[in-house]
């Protein structure tokens, strides 16, 4: 089995059905990407997919599917997505490795690319486990 770009948590699986069952019939999923901006430099992306891009990754878990945009799959490799509900505000979360900081308001991150021989390791590792 391959390495699988990104994770999805069941709050996150279960937002993406949600937001599939609202938009009409037409949506598959969502995509994830990366774009320049905010203060820390890069933020995530979210659109809806009502025609996936066949050079896209994708993820499926609780029938939930995500799709990853090429470009931003060295920056989410090892990334787990939520969704959280708190007081003040509801979202998408990531808890990506490769993130190096933050802004304050945490509307941007600043993003590495992964390290590919170091993922190998791990992953050779806990195959031999």
């Amino acid at each position: 089995m391959g390495f699988q770009v990104m994770t999805m948590s069941d709050a996150a699986a279960s937002r993406v059905n949600a937001i599939v069952q609202t938009s009409g019939p037409d949506a598959k999923g969502i995509r994830v990407g990366i774009k320049k901006g905010g203060c820390a430099g890069m933020e995530y992306t979210i659109d809806l997919v009502t025609e996936p891009n066949p050079k896209d990754d994708r993820i499926e878990h609780a029938g939930a599917t995500v799709w990853i945009d090429p470009a931003a799959v060295l920056y989410l490799l090892g990334t787990q997505m939520d969704f959280e509900v708190t007081t003040l505000r509801s979202g998408f979360t990531f808890h990506n490795p490769n993130q190096t900081s933050a802004c304050g308001c945490g509307e941007s991150v600043e993003l590495k690319a992964a390290d590919l021989a170091e993922l190998a390791r791990q992953k050779q590792e806990s195959a031999s486990v």
